[in-house]
């Protein structure tokens, strides 16, 4: 890593009416596959010692093209992206995905217990997928602070009778594992996409099950594992750089393994190793993620940070969780991880009318 390496963040966004505008003017570029408009720029350094830069949009010939790293950031920014779901562009007629989360677990920190047995499990999956989840994310291990390691093979028996019987009906399955043996289970049974939390760390076949497949991985950042992440939370003295650093790393080393970008989402981790100040960091200033060129993804729903905020149970944290999503969707994230499926869609389609 350089010294000082710049970093790029495009905020203060504006409406698409006003951002189309500014547009044909050159006051304003735009996020394409999101159709969010920004005006400004700001420039990072990672030296402490130098102040980061603010830029109007009319500033990029003159501060931004000279430097390759930045002009390259600002392409990944304003570039249309070509990720993927079953071989079809996943953003051509849809600007956000909505993924149901599915823990088929005893100890996930909201619903544990819930489904975690093929029947409830398969109706709560049916559920999501009637109210409007794009994709079901289901998972046999929970990633909760502290806890314990599952085997790949609980782990897969957990999972299977639900994977097998949402595939048969043509759902589409996030399969979310850390686990390379698991993975393979999926790229068998016909998942459409691999959510790995620890974005390929944990088990170094895991590459290769992805060489071996053409499905898309979702990249997530956390420091450590399950069991000793939180002892990570406020180690670093820049948190966004630190997670932008290693994402951008995870990209490289899918590219260097022969995995197209536009087969790649990340994710920031929202509570996985981080305090409450770190994570509202993180997600006051999301935007800079779309530097690395990949869809975000953001999975916020009913995490404790919102309790942080304003106590609550984690059933309670609906309201907290939706005011993560609209935020972060104004900055363009594109892929919302979520329990509440019905609540999050209806504050989106709302939030979209009135920006139209």
């Amino acid at each position: 890593m350089k010294l000082n390496k710049l970093y790029l963040r495009p905020f203060n966004f504006v409406s698409k009416d006003i951002g189309r505008l500014l547009k044909k003017k050159k006051l304003a570029l735009s996020i394409k596959s999101a159709d969010r408009y920004f005006t400004h720029l700001e420039i990072l350094h990672r030296d402490l010692s130098s102040k980061n830069e603010i830029l109007d949009v009319a500033q990029i010939e003159e501060k931004i093209f000279p430097n390759k790293i930045l002009k390259n950031y600002l392409e990944n920014i304003t570039l249309s992206n070509e990720f993927k779901i079953n071989n079809k562009l996943v953003f051509k007629k849809k600007k956000f995905l909505i993924f149901g989360i599915l823990n088929l677990t005893p100890d996930s920190f909201s619903d544990g217990g819930e489904f975690n047995s093929t029947d409830l499990g398969y109706k709560q999956a049916i559920k999501m997928n009637d109210l409007g989840a794009d994709v079901i994310d289901v998972g046999g291990e929970s990633t909760r602070p502290g806890a314990k390691k599952v085997s790949a093979d609980k782990e897969i028996l957990r999972i299977l009778p639900v994977v097998q019987k949402l595939i048969k009906k043509k759902i589409s399955v996030s399969l979310d594992t850390r686990n390379s043996s698991t993975m393979k289970f999926g790229v068998v049974s016909g998942v459409s996409i691999l959510n790995d939390v620890s974005a390929l760390k944990n088990d170094k076949k895991s590459i290769d099950v992805l060489k071996d497949s053409n499905l898309p991985i979702i990249l997530m950042h956390m420091p450590g594992n399950p069991r000793n992440m939180m002892d990570f939370k406020n180690k670093s003295k820049n948190i966004l750089l630190d997670i932008f650093d290693f994402l951008e790393e995870r990209i490289k080393f899918c590219e260097l393994n022969g995995i197209k970008k536009s087969r790649i989402i990340v994710d920031p981790g929202i509570g996985f190793g981080k305090s409450t100040i770190e994570n509202l960091q993180i997600i006051k200033n999301i935007s800079i993620f779309h530097s690395l060129g990949c869809p975000i993804m953001l999975g916020v729903s009913r995490k404790s940070i919102i309790s942080k905020i304003t106590q609550s149970d984690a059933i309670q944290r609906i309201g907290g969780s939706i005011s993560f999503a609209l935020h972060s969707l104004n900055q363009g994230v594109q892929i919302f991880r979520v329990h509440d499926v019905l609540e999050t869609k209806q504050a989106i389609a709302v939030w979209e009318r009135l920006e139209s």
